[in-house]
């Protein structure tokens, strides 16, 4: 072999030496970082962490291999003097072939490093956000889905901008009109705009997050995502409810902070409703006593008094306050517990009548 050629294989053998090169140390610094805070995340956030950097990373190789391959090409090509109307001009490779191949490549990078960043930082900062806020998971949950659609929307775009540039494709009349559509769907789509600028609101506002239980126009359920523009709520039946932003015009959160478990119980009206309450309360005591049960609620139980007479019989009314997406449980127990005790005591019309 020629000089030449010696200098070819040794350029091409260089340039797939620089991409092992890159690809190790990127990912030695990944993995650096995961493993500094071993500690600070749990095991299954740590899996799920991992899996996104090993995708990240098999993303950088074959970026950096990818981009030795085409330069080599272009290099052989060049130094061998093969015949470029056969096969392709490098000069159009270098200028644009490769440029939309880096631009394709390069967007997917930023893409998935966003996402790892933003699943990142969300796990970290769980850990000492939770003792202030035992809810902030569920707030930075929703927060991050957020940020990595916009983040991808964004890239997306930019991507598609400069990959018609390379093609030599004039992107500002795109823009322009893009830009007059945009004016003219605001004006003919003023309940997408409202629904938006409500949304944005919500969550600036930390209304409710994802997994909360919440009332929404009268229909109750648990928050399984929240957008822009709307929310999506599962109700007691599994149906998934959709809720454009702007039409919500009643929401409760019945999980942030704390819940009450609210217990209505029916008694005669000859029972002595000092007995039945004093019963109420012992109820209550055992439940608080509870292994399993106790660490969920706060407090004593309240007995509210009674609610109402009608229909001979008098309503108690009593609540436990709990932790949040909890009250449902601790409801069930109390009513499980207050009709084995009334049974037992012969309270009507839970039990046959006194002889």
């Amino acid at each position: 072999m020629t000089t030449l050629q010696y200098i070819t294989i040794g350029a091409v053998v260089l340039v797939f030496g620089l991409a092992a090169i890159i690809v190790r140390l990127v990912h030695a610094l990944i993995h650096r970082v995961l493993e500094s805070n071993v500690g600070v995340v749990s095991t299954q956030t740590r899996k799920a962490l991992h899996a996104r950097a090993e995708l990240l990373t098999r993303v950088l190789t074959l970026l950096a291999f990818g981009v030795a391959a085409i330069a080599s090409v272009s290099i052989a090509l060049s130094q061998f003097g093969i015949n470029n109307d056969v096969l392709f001009d490098p000069r159009v490779i270098a200028t644009h072939g490769i440029k939309i191949v880096i631009i394709v490549i390069g967007s997917t990078i930023v893409v998935r490093t966003a996402s790892l960043a933003i699943e990142y930082l969300q796990h970290k900062l769980g850990p000492r956000n939770a003792v202030t806020d035992p809810e902030w998971q569920r707030r930075a949950s929703t927060i991050g889905g957020i940020l990595t659609r916009l983040m991808t929307f964004t890239v997306v775009f930019v991507a598609i901008l400069m990959t018609l540039r390379e093609l030599s494709i004039d992107v500002v009349p795109i823009l322009t009109g893009a830009g007059l559509a945009g004016l003219a769907v605001g004006f003919g789509a003023q309940n997408l705009v409202r629904d938006v600028i409500s949304g944005f609101f919500i969550i600036l506002e930390d209304q409710v997050r994802v997994g909360d239980l919440a009332r929404i126009n009268n229909v109750t359920g648990h928050i399984e995502e929240i957008n822009l523009r709307t929310i999506l709520l599962r109700d007691g039946e599994g149906a998934v409810q959709v809720f454009p932003n702007g039409s919500i015009t009643a929401l409760a959160n019945l999980s942030k902070h704390f819940a009450y478990a609210v217990v209505d119980v029916r008694v005669a009206y000859s029972e002595d409703m000092d007995r039945v309450m004093g019963m109420i309360r012992e109820v209550g005591e055992s439940l608080k006593k509870d292994t399993d049960l106790g660490s969920l609620v706060i407090g004593t139980i309240e007995i509210l008094g009674v609610e109402s007479i009608d229909h001979g019989t008098a309503t108690v009314r009593s609540r436990f306050k709990a932790l949040p997406l909890n009250q449902g449980r601790i409801a069930n127990e109390l009513r499980r517990r207050m009709l084995a005790s009334f049974v037992a005591e012969g309270v009507r019309p839970f039990a046959a009548p006194r002889r």
